[in-house]
C-alpha cells in the first residue's frame, strides 16, 4: 500500500482551483435572468406567501400570463414593481439644515 503525502502546497494549489471552479458556477450575468418565471419562482424572489402572490393579481398590481393552468410572471414586471415601490432612503429627523 502505498503512502502519498500531501504538502501544504498541495492544499493551497487545490484550494485556489476550488475557488476558480465555484466563481465560475456562481458567476451571475445579468443577460441570462429568465424572462418568464413561475409562481414558485416569484414566491422565493420576494419571500412572499401564495396568498400574498394571490392579492398582487387579484389588485392587478403584479401583470401575469396563464398558460394551461401555469401562471407565468415577467421578470421585467417584477423588476418594475420593485422600482415603483421603492421607499426613499433620505434622512429625514435630525437633518441640519
Amino acid at each position: 500500500m502505498a503512502i502519498e503525502v500531501i504538502t501544504r502546497e498541495d492544499l493551497n494549489e487545490f484550494r485556489i482551483l476550488l475557488l476558480s471552479d465555484l466563481k465560475e458556477l456562481l458567476k451571475v450575468n445579468p443577460g441570462q435572468t429568465k424572462q418568464w418565471l413561475k409562481s414558485k419562482e416569484v414566491r422565493k424572489l420576494l419571500n412572499i406567501s401564495p396568498g400574498t402572490l394571490q392579492t398582487l393579481r387579484i389588485n392587478k398590481t403584479l401583470s401575469y400570463t396563464k398558460i394551461g393552468g401555469i401562471i407565468y410572471y415577467a421578470y421585467k414586471d417584477i423588476e418594475k414593481l420593485l422600482d415603483e415601490n421603492k421607499v426613499s432612503s433620505e434622512r429625514t429627523l435630525f437633518n441640519s439644515k
